[in-house]
């Protein structure tokens, strides 16, 4: 069987990721594809991945991939969160992944909806959904509160299971439109403000991407999903990918054994790569920075080979990055941004001088993109807080 190396892995996700600095690209779909998609739990997120791979990094040709020219899009995918890729790659993902979270989730408005007194929440249900699309197709991409504003019927709160003594509400029409999300019957169209922003505006999803999200069956479109993932972050362990999309066990085997997986020796285990793929680069040298929820950073739930035990406070507790300094695929360091816009840094391990100076430049070209902009990371890694209370 043949053996993979954490060298090699570390070489190869520099390339097909495109952070070595001769592979950067200003043609967003297809960078973002190299990527299989770009997280956006954090709207900050999809704006500095992107310029991080850009040759001219640019926030405005990313506001128009997604909201001109909609070459991307935005929705719940893998693991229940928001993802930004390109109309094919969303397609697969809602068919692999979205459709996965259609059940539990009306089943969990419906016991919302009885236990907020409605006689037949399946009723109910169903004509709130034709009030909003029909709302929806009326006015074009619309917030949520615009939505109530214009249906009142829609607004009556609904309770929240919870474990807790306090019970929490939450607006039915809010609701309704996060149902019609995972169905694929609307998408996150625009923000109401800048591109830090995540409050989103929704759109009929026909009408906002040509074709809607389609109608692939599962099963091909999971192996499809697995062997985009396989091609862009292999080798991965069936741990990485099981993690990675959010799929059972046995969902995971069976895309494994549908793409066509072959099996290789990592220096941790039992590994897969994409059918067809041989070659692994020559290490080069580079360095990045990159943001909370990078791609690259959380493309692997099993992370020893690119993240030493003193990096592991770059993410939370719940295993989401925050933003992190790269040097030849390994997180040596982190940095964030302080209240007066200053990127500042902290080092899990001795970086050469050179080095340091080289990942002073990417933050430099990062503040240049960022143009004074203040952001808040909504994942910060544990060592956020030292990090800032250090540049005070």
């Amino acid at each position: 069987m043949r053996l993979i190396t954490s060298e090699e892995r570390r070489a190869r996700l520099a390339a097909r990721h495109r952070l070595l600095p001769r592979l950067r690209d200003d043609d967003l779909p297809g960078l973002v594809d190299d990527l299989v998609g770009l997280h956006s739990s954090d709207p900050v997120t999809v704006y500095l991945s992107a310029a991080a791979r850009m040759r001219t990094p640019s926030i405005e040709a990313v506001a128009a991939a997604l909201y001109e020219d909609r070459s991307l899009v935005r929705h719940h995918a893998m693991r229940r969160t928001l993802w930004v890729a390109t109309p094919e790659m969303i397609r697969l993902m809602h068919a692999a992944a979205t459709r996965l979270l259609v059940a539990p989730e009306r089943r969990r408005t419906l016991a919302m909806l009885a236990a907020s007194g409605v006689a037949d929440p399946e009723d109910w249900l169903a004509g709130a959904r034709n009030l909003v699309l029909d709302d929806l197709e009326t006015h074009g991409p619309s917030t949520a509160r615009d939505v109530g504003r214009r249906v009142p019927a829609l607004t009556r709160p609904l309770t929240v299971p919870s474990a807790s003594q306090q019970q929490a509400t939450q607006a039915a029409h809010t609701r309704v439109l996060l149902n019609l999300g995972f169905t694929g019957e609307v998408l996150r169209a625009a923000p109401t403000g800048t591109w830090v922003n995540g409050a989103y505006r929704y759109g009929v999803a026909s009408a906002w991407l040509p074709g809607g999200l389609g109608e692939q069956a599962a099963e091909p479109a999971a192996a499809a999903l697995a062997g985009a993932y396989l091609r862009r972050f292999g080798p991965v362990t069936a741990v990485d990918l099981q993690w990675w999309t959010g799929w059972t066990k046995t969902t995971t085997s069976r895309a494994l054994a549908a793409c066509g997986a072959v099996p290789v020796e990592l220096d941790e285990g039992r590994g897969w790569v994409a059918a067809g793929d041989e070659a692994s680069p020559a290490p080069e040298p580079w360095v990045a920075a990159l943001p909370s929820l990078d791609p690259t950073t959380m493309g692997w739930k099993e992370r020893d080979w690119y993240l030493p035990a003193a990096g592991a406070d770059a993410f939370d507790a719940n295993g989401n990055a925050g933003p992190t300094l790269w040097v030849d695929g390994r997180v040596v360091g982190a940095w964030a941004q302080t209240k007066d816009g200053r990127l500042v840094t902290h080092y899990f391990e001795p970086v050469p001088a050179a080095r340091r100076e080289e990942l002073a430049e990417r933050l430099t070209g990062l503040a240049a993109v960022v143009d004074g902009t203040r952001f808040t990371v909504r994942f910060p890694g544990r060592i956020q807080p030292r990090l800032l209370a250090a540049a005070t």
